[in-house]
C-alpha cells in the first residue's frame, strides 16, 4: 500500500514494521468488510446492526449516501441487497470510486465542493425524495461526506459555499465548527436528508472520521437531530474573525436564521426521526486497536495512548517528540522497543502560502524537536483517506536526521514550518508517506517507534 521507495526515515527494519503497523490498521477499517460483518441477509431477513427488517413488506429499497469510503460501502450493500435495489446514488471524491452495478457511484469535489458535488446531492435528494412510508433507505456515510453533499440552502450559490469552506479550512476551527457553519448553508445536512425521506425507514451505515464519532458532526449529519443553530454558526464565524470576510448572501442567511426569518435544521425529538436508525460501522478507535495488536506481533511493547488527539498540528508534534524523548531517557511508560499509537484530528491555521497538510505539519514539528535525539526514533503521522491537505501524501514519516535530509537539499526545516510548506520539505527529505487512495476514511493516526541503537 505505501510507496516504500520515495521514504527514507528510519532504518529499514523498523522502517518497515511501521508501515505494515499502519497498513493493518487501514485494513481493520475496510469499508467494504465493515458493512459487510454489520448487515447479513438470509432470503426476506435482513439484519442490520441490532435491527431486522423484513424485505417480505418492504416496498422499494433505495440506497444514497455521501464520502470517501461510500463506493466500497456501496459495493458490499449491493452484493447483500443484489436486485432488491430498485435505485441508488453514492457521491465520492474523485479518485474515490469503484464498479458497481445498481447503485450509482459519482465522483465530485473534495474538500472543496464543485458543481459535479450539486449535481449529485440533486440526485440524492430526489431519491430520498420519491421514497415511501413502506419503504427502506440505506444511507451510507463517511468521512468527507460535507464536502460531497452539497446543495446550497436558498439565496446562497455553490460560490458562496466554496468561498466560506475554504476560509473554514484555512482558519483553525474544528469540524465540528465547520460543520455548524456548513449545516445552516444546506438543504440536505443537520438532519434535512431524513426530513426529505421521511416517513420512509432510513438506515444509516456511518464510518467515523470525527473524534468521538458524534453522529451530527460526521458528515455534518444529514440523517440525524441537529444540535446546533444558526446563533452556533454566527459565533463559529466570529471567533475566527471571518464574519467581514464571508460572502454577503451567506451572512444575510444566518441573520434571517438568527431573527427567526428561516427554518431551523430540524432537532431532537422531531417526527422525521422517528423511523431513522443509524449503525456505525467503524471509527479511529478500531484502526487505532489494529496498530497496536500488529506492532505486538512484531515485537513491540505497543500502547494505544488516546483516540482523541487535537489542537494545532505543529504543537502536537511537538508532544509526540516528548513522549520519544521520554522513552529515551527512561523506557516509560513502556521498555524498549516501544510502540505508542494515538488517532484523532490535528487543526492547522495557514499563515503562509505553502503546500501541506495536518500529519505533514505535524511530522515536520516532530522532527524539529527531536533533531538533536540520538538515532533510535520514528515517528510517523497518517491520514486514513490517503489524503493529507491538497497534496498527493498521506502524511509524513521522520527521524532524528530528517532535518539534517532537508538541509542537504537546500532547505530550513523551520522557515518551512513557518510557511505551512511541510510537504515540499518532506518530499526533499524523503518523509513523505504516499499510498493513493485508501478507500476508507476515520481520522489520523499517530505513532512514534522508539528503540535502542544497535537493536535493528
Amino acid at each position: 500500500m505505501f510507496d516504500r521507495k520515495v521514504i527514507a526515515s528510519g532504518d529499514p527494519k523498523r522502517r518497515n514494521d511501521m508501515l505494515s503497523i499502519m497498513e493493518a490498521a487501514l485494513r481493520a477499517v475496510d469499508p467494504y468488510g465493515a458493512v459487510r460483518e454489520r448487515v447479513k441477509r438470509r432470503g426476506n431477513a435482513l439484519t442490520i446492526g441490532p435491527n431486522r427488517y423484513d424485505l417480505g413488506v418492504i416496498q422499494r429499497v433505495s440506497v444514497v449516501g455521501a464520502g470517501k469510503a461510500s463506493a466500497r460501502m456501496a459495493q458490499a450493500v449491493e452484493e447483500i441487497l443484489g436486485d432488491r435495489i430498485a435505485e441508488g446514488w453514492v457521491n465520492v471524491r474523485y479518485g474515490y470510486g469503484a464498479r458497481t452495478g445498481r447503485i450509482h457511484i459519482h465522483e465530485a469535489g473534495h474538500p472543496i465542493p464543485d458543481e459535479n458535488g450539486v449535481v449529485g446531492t440533486k440526485e440524492i435528494l430526489r431519491i430520498a425524495e420519491r421514497v415511501g412510508k413502506d419503504d427502506l433507505l440505506v444511507v451510507l456515510i463517511s468521512g468527507g461526506g460535507s464536502a460531497l453533499l452539497v446543495e446550497p440552502a436558498a439565496g446562497i450559490d455553490l460560490r458562496d459555499i466554496q468561498a466560506t469552506n475554504r476560509l473554514l479550512l484555512e482558519s483553525g476551527a474544528s469540524i465540528g465548527e465547520i460543520n455548524a457553519v456548513r449545516k445552516h448553508l444546506s438543504r440536505v445536512k443537520g438532519g434535512q436528508l431524513a426530513k426529505a425521506a421521511y416517513p420512509a425507514t432510513i438506515v444509516s451505515l456511518i464510518l467515523s472520521d470525527v473524534i468521538g464519532s458524534p453522529l451530527d458532526v460526521i458528515a455534518s449529519g444529514p440523517t440525524v437531530p441537529d444540535s446546533s443553530t444558526y446563533r452556533d454558526a454566527w459565533n463559529v464565524l466570529a471567533k475566527y474573525n471571518l464574519l467581514d470576510k464571508i460572502p454577503r448572501a451567506v451572512r444575510k442567511r444566518l441573520e434571517r436564521g438568527i431573527n427567526g426569518l428561516e427554518q431551523e435544521t430540524p432537532k431532537p425529538g422531531d417526527e422525521v426521526f422517528s423511523r431513522s436508525y443509524v449503525v456505525l460501522v467503524g471509527d479511529n478507535r478500531v484502526a487505532a486497536e489494529a496498530a497496536v495488536e500488529e506492532a505486538s506481533l512484531r515485537g513491540y511493547k505497543a500502547l494505544l495512548l488516546t483516540t482523541f488527539l487535537e489542537g494545532e498540528a505543529r504543537e502536537a508534534g511537538k508532544f509526540v517528540a516528548s513522549l520519544a524523548k521520554e522513552e529515551l531517557a527512561s523506557s516509560k511508560p513502556l521498555p524498549l522497543p516501544t510502540c505508542l499509537v494515538m488517532g484523532g484530528e490535528t487543526t492547522v491555521t495557514v499563515l503562509g502560502d505553502g503546500l501541506g497538510g495536518r500529519n505533514q505539519e505535524l511530522a515536520l514539528s516532530a522532527a524539529i524537536a527531536m533533531e538533536s535525539f540520538s538515532d533510535g526514533v520514528l515517528i510517523a503521522s497518517l491520514g486514513t483517506d490517503g489524503t493529507d491537505g491538497p497534496t498527493d501524501a498521506a502524511g509524513g514519516i521522520v527521524d532524528s536526521r530528517t532535518v539534517e535530509r532537508g538541509k542537504a537539499a537546500g532547505l530550513s526545516a523551520v522557515e518551512s514550518l513557518a510557511n505551512n510548506d511541510s510537504y515540499t520539505f518532506l518530499k526533499a527529505a524523503a518523509g513523505l508517506l504516499v499510498t493513493g487512495p485508501t478507500m476508507t476514511n476515520v481520522n489520523d493516526l499517530v505513532l512514534v517507534c522508539v528503540y535502542r541503537r544497535g537493536e535493528e
